[in-house]
């Protein structure tokens, strides 16, 4: 028996692999945005203590995140309510929404398009879009594997992680996948926007980082526990990773990144430059090839395997579950 919360996550996974994000669309995360930005304003007018600035950070956390979820699952019933069909189309939509692995390749394959016909310069460009380093004087090499570590990098936090907790929802057929995914949505997106150790969003941000961290440490693993499987080489994927992640002052980005570079056999890591700041990365995997495009088709192509492998391990286990509960 499929059941309804598994039909939506499967029609979930088939609308990010055919729409992705499309920019006319209205997107939840926007309206996280938006919400982060007037409610930090607001903030910094009223308190310069760190203490006091921590603590708004503490209910801006528990606030956008809960408020994330309980929206989801609230938009959702009302949908239901006007029409079955509608409500499980809109809860698709929005779960959709928490899914990046379209945008995420179509980001790649938009710095990689000029590449080909050797536009450096438009390359540079559309990477700026997606990546917070300077971009400017950037080398072919370089931005190649800047390209790689977003792709890897985001190949976590913004696919096997929110397909992680959705998967989580499953469980909980009263709640649904939706507030999960949009709960960890909401944590994800509070990180890349205030969870910097740099002013103005030390104190802030503070536990917008260290939940995002939290949240993401077991779903982190188990992908890299994935990637090694795909690869064929586990042991040697996961040897790697002890070796050269814990270096990355992150403590999941470094993994995420380090089981691609095991497995492509490149290097990844090295030093960047921050609005004219150079910040050096610890050097993460071994450099026995270059990073192609070729390599970064292979590191999109082993992050949608992951993600198909997750969603039908879901599937059998739920349809196990169903033929034990009527022997």
């Amino acid at each position: 028996m499929i059941t309804d919360s598994l039909v939506i996550l499967i029609l979930a996974a088939l609308l990010d692999y055919l729409l992705g994000d499309p920019w006319a669309w209205p997107h939840p995360v926007r309206a996280m945005g938006w919400v982060i930005h007037h409610y930090t304003q607001i903030a910094f007018k009223l308190f310069t203590a760190p203490a006091a600035l921590g603590a708004c950070g503490v209910l801006l956390c528990l606030g956008l995140i809960g408020g994330s979820a309980l929206c989801g699952w609230l938009i959702a019933q009302l949908a239901q309510l006007l029409h079955p069909a509608l409500g499980l189309v809109i809860e698709a939509v929005l779960l959709a929404s928490c899914f990046a692995g379209r945008s995420l390749r179509a980001a790649a394959e938009e710095v990689l398009a000029p590449l080909a016909i050797k536009d450096l310069a438009t390359a540079r460009s559309y990477l700026s879009r997606y990546v917070g380093r300077d971009t400017d004087s950037l080398s072919e090499p370089e931005v190649l594997r800047a390209t790689l570590e977003t792709v890897s990098e985001n190949a976590t936090d913004g696919v096997m992680a929110p397909l992680f907790y959705a998967l989580i929802g499953l469980a909980f057929p009263a709640i649904g996948s939706l507030p999960f995914a949009l709960a960890y949505k909401a944590a994800s997106t509070l990180d890349s926007t205030v969870g910097y150790r740099e002013a103005p969003y030390t104190h802030i941000g503070w536990c917008s980082a260290r939940l995002e961290d939290v949240l993401t440490w077991l779903p982190c693993r188990l992908t890299v526990l994935t990637l090694g499987i795909l690869s064929g080489k586990p042991y040697q994927v996961w040897q790697l990773c002890q070796r050269d992640a814990n270096a990355d002052p992150s403590p999941n980005a470094g993994w995420s990144e380090c089981a691609y570079a095991a497995i492509l056999g490149v290097q990844m890591g090295g030093t960047n430059w921050y609005r004219g700041i150079a910040k050096p990365k610890p050097l993460l995997g071994d450099p026995v090839c270059p990073i192609t495009p070729t390599r970064i088709e292979q590191g999109l192509n082993l992050t949608r395997s992951s993600f198909l492998l997750w969603l039908a391990i879901a599937t059998l286990a739920l349809q196990l579950s169903y033929i034990l509960e009527l022997t």
